[in-house]
């Protein structure tokens, strides 16, 4: 039975160990190009700092190069750390965004910096920034609209493309903040799943129809190792826990060596890696759709929202592929 939901991707623009970051860069236009043609719903990149392995560091502008190279498919962020930024510049490069492509970009906001406390003061930031992210959104949302909540500043462009907000969190804060706005609401269960289904009831518990959305429009994202037997997705997933307890217990100076890394997955260090992955579909494609579709079903989900999270290229591509087969490109649409 194919997957009755909308199923969009999150790409986070993989660096792989002595890659250039241009060819990274490259991949990400064909990973969409090949999203586009396989029917997923939309394609969104995520703003981290510092991080040698992630290319997204800025959306906008990934978003512009990948617009260029595809036709439909819509393109957005996953999202903007808005406390990094003045919510007058996010209005005209995403307002910029919509004049060059109609009716394809979304703005998805988060309240958490994306990167670490000395990166964030290299921002010009500080934890501080995040205390007025309420107000942030609406003064970000008027410029976008038909009047702005600054007298005598609009977004140019910006003003009038009322590009679609959606917030993206992991707590029951940001679920209570988008229902009230009445904005759809992203859940980032790939990596913080604790709070999941506390934060569904609250989103729906506070959602308040608005000029944007009429009801409830809830993203749940997911892990997904899609390959061709069960052996090489249980590769992968290894693979994938391995690259994690190298990012999560490495310091400053010291890299982690192989025997390092095997002997925390061996520790109850390890926990802390299971949790991370508990939203996690890895098996074939049948499987995978299964684990999906149950997801789907757990949560009331109007869409999920994947990360391929393979440890080569191909592999995600393939990933990509794999889950295509078991979609309904119906929901899509």
């Amino acid at each position: 039975m194919p997957l009755t939901v909308p199923i969009s991707l999150l790409d986070l623009a993989a660096v792989g160990e002595d890659e250039p970051v241009a060819e990274a860069l490259r991949a990400t236009v064909t990973f969409a190009q090949r999203a586009e043609a396989l029917g997923y719903t939309r394609v969104w990149y995520a703003e981290h700092h510092n991080f040698t392995t992630i290319a997204s560091s800025a959306p906008a502008v990934l978003i512009a190069h990948v617009a260029a190279h595809t036709e439909r498919i819509r393109l957005g962020s996953g999202g903007v750390m808005l406390p990094n930024h003045a919510p007058l510049v996010i209005a005209e490069q995403f307002g910029m965004l919509a004049e060059l492509h109609p009716d394809r970009i979304d703005l998805g906001l988060g309240r958490a910096p994306g990167t670490d406390q000395m990166t964030l003061r290299a921002l010009r930031r500080g934890p501080e920034s995040a205390e007025s992210f309420p107000q942030d959104v609406l003064e970000l949302q008027a410029y976008l609209g038909d009047e702005s909540r600054v007298p005598g500043v609009n977004a140019q462009p910006g003003r009038g493309t009322h590009v679609p907000l959606y917030l993206l969190g992991s707590s029951l804060f940001g679920a209570r903040f988008a229902g009230m706005l009445g904005v759809p609401f992203a859940f980032a269960s790939h990596f913080a799943p604790t709070m999941l289904h506390e934060a569904i009831a609250t989103y729906r518990e506070s959602f308040q129809p608005s000029a944007q959305l009429d009801a409830p429009h809830l993203i749940v994202s997911a892990n997904v190792l899609a390959a061709d037997d069960d052996a090489e997705a249980a590769r992968q997933l290894a693979a994938r826990k391995r690259m994690l307890a190298r990012s999560l217990f490495s310091r400053p100076g010291r890299a982690l060596t192989e025997d390092d890394i095997e002997a925390i997955i061996a520790s109850p260090q390890a926990g802390q890696i299971e949790q991370m992955m508990h939203y996690t579909a890895a098996g074939t494609a049948d499987a995978v759709g299964a684990y999906l579709e149950d997801l789907r079903e757990q949560t009331g989900a109007d869409e999920l929202m994947t990360v391929h999270q393979a440890d080569t290229r191909d592999g995600r591509l393939r990933s990509l592929e794999l889950l295509a087969t078991v979609m309904d490109c119906r929901a899509a649409a």
